[in-house]
């Protein structure tokens, strides 16, 4: 019986030494990983230059089938909602990931902030009311972009733009104000009459303003101009659209006006006394279109 085991075990050495190289599963090195590096223009980050350490962004991959783009969805893509996080110029995921294969397209989709509950379809967002400060204004800038590669070992540039508008708010001195009165004046500036929370398609990076319309208190910079980031709308004519209140006189400008995705609109106001006159411009990201009328 000893001899019979023995000889029986010997086989078994031999014929796992046989298959041994048949059986061997590729290492994840032998694959090629999916690096994701999110190239930043100008404007695209919410302060403007560039991603700041340990910001994160969510990426999905969806494969193509042969030569036909897949289409997201609500979950069981390739890859769902894969955190990166940014520090030191490069992009981590928290679980490394890599492609189907060496010839499998697919579609990359990238968005920021990252979220858990994130809804491919209806992604709830929302800007804040008060964005009197600086911190309240930049929390709530929403990226979004898409990226369709080859599998390769580089890394896959995703450019991100901006899914709101942006609003800068310059006051002027008109009749009767010296510049050295207005700058003296008490002032403070309000933005009517706009919906503040969105649901956003991750497909298409296009946003649209659910709720209520709310009134939005802007960051005054210190620097001559407010800021506010707007969902993209649009404001029908006559609207009560900005409050200006000097020195406790509200100046009221009523006014339509389309405020567009990605696109920053530049607003000049001339405050005059004596007629309690306000004329608007906007110019300016992008810039949207224009619009003019008076306050009373």
């Amino acid at each position: 019986m000893k001899k019979l085991f023995f000889f029986a075990a010997a086989i078994c050495t031999v014929l796992t030494s046989c298959s041994k190289d048949e059986n061997l599963i590729p290492a994840p090195d032998a694959q090629m990983k999916t690096p994701i590096n999110l190239a930043i223009n100008q404007d695209t980050r919410a302060n403007d230059s560039s991603f700041a350490a340990n910001d994160k962004v969510g990426v999905y991959v969806v494969n193509y089938n042969d030569q036909f783009p897949g289409t997201l969805k609500a979950s069981g893509n390739y890859v769902d909602n894969m955190q990166f996080t940014y520090n030191a110029g490069a992009w981590t995921p928290a679980t490394p990931i890599y492609w189907l294969d060496k010839t499998t397209n697919a579609d990359l989709y990238a968005y920021y902030p990252y979220s858990t509950s994130a809804s491919t379809t209806a992604h709830s967002f929302s800007v804040k009311a008060d964005q009197s400060t600086e911190a309240n204004y930049w929390a709530r800038d929403f990226l979004w972009g898409k990226a369709t590669s080859a599998p390769t070992k580089d890394a896959v540039a995703i450019t991100t733009n901006h899914v709101f508008s942006n609003i800068l708010l310059y006051l002027q001195p008109g009749e009767g104000f010296t510049a050295s009165t207005f700058a003296a004046a008490e002032k403070s500036v309000k933005i009517n009459n706009v919906k503040t929370e969105a649901t956003i398609n991750l497909a298409t990076g296009v946003a649209t303003a659910t709720g209520d319309s709310n009134t939005i208190i802007p960051w005054d910079t210190q620097n001559g101009y407010y800021r506010a980031m707007v969902i993209p709308q649009t404001i029908a004519a006559g609207t009560e659209l900005i409050t200006i209140t000097i020195n406790g006189v509200d100046y009221v400008l009523k006014s339509n006006a389309t405020f567009a995705a990605n696109k920053q609109h530049k607003v000049t106001v001339t405050v005059n006394r004596t007629s309690n006159g306000v004329n608007i411009g906007i110019g300016g990201w992008e810039t949207g279109d224009e619009y003019g009328g008076d306050a009373e």
